[in-house]
């Protein structure tokens, strides 16, 4: 074959074009997470080519990236202008939020439930707004106590409210499973800011509506 000025249109063999397409996909490949989940797999004494373990590392690469979605999120983006004017100062809480998170020292879940309250001063927040901050912040590798810290912050940072009251209940398997393997420990934090740090009739009145028994 010959181009327009009659010098040879040189070609590459399908083969080799092929062997070059699939060289590229194994560069990129090497550094993903299943390519890592593949060697953990080998280190351990499995044999990552048997029929169970097969999809495994896909299948955790794709856990892994949504259990830490929250990296790729912000609080303007999940609050989305959901604050709205209204006249009432009186407590809002919504509580028994669950949540699902990784401890940063073994990546291993904890998990349990969240209780969010605030003092509003002129403004509010949608309901579901605060769930998807629990949310946004779990989905990140964390600690309990900064969790906590996170979302009260965030709420009297966007909201400017008279204060919040935020308390995390939870269970951690890097407790349960290993370590002390204590099964039926419970962790729980706090974070008072305001009025729930500063006023003990507000702080007992959102303890005692979280202490409520569910329905």
């Amino acid at each position: 074959m010959q181009e327009s000025g009659g010098k040879p249109l040189v070609t590459k063999p399908t083969e080799e074009i092929l062997l070059n397409d699939r060289n590229e996909r194994k560069a990129l490949d090497a550094n993903s997470i299943a390519s890592h989940v593949r060697e953990m797999i080998k280190i351990i004494g499995e044999d990552p080519n048997r029929e169970g373990l097969r999809r495994t590392p896909e299948r955790f690469e794709r856990a892994f990236k949504f259990l830490t979605s929250g990296y790729h999120q912000n609080i303007d983006h999940v609050l989305n202008g959901a604050t709205f004017s209204v006249a009432y100062d009186e407590m809002v809480i919504v509580k028994d939020i669950e949540f699902f998170s990784l401890c940063e020292h073994h990546l291993l879940p904890f998990f349990g439930r969240a209780h969010v309250a605030y003092l509003p001063d002129k403004r509010v927040l949608g309901l579901s707004k605060i769930a998807r901050l629990v949310n946004m912040f779990a989905r990140r590798l964390q600690i309990q106590e900064r969790l906590t810290n996170q979302i009260a912050e965030a709420i009297h940072e966007k909201l400017v409210p008279q204060g919040v009251g935020v308390i995390i209940e939870a269970r951690h398997l890097c407790m349960q499973m290993r370590g002390v393997e204590k099964q039926c420990g419970q962790a729980v934090t706090s974070s008072m800011l305001g009025a729930f740090r500063h006023n003990k009739q507000t702080r007992d009145e959102f303890l005692s509506l979280v202490r409520e028994k569910r329905a």
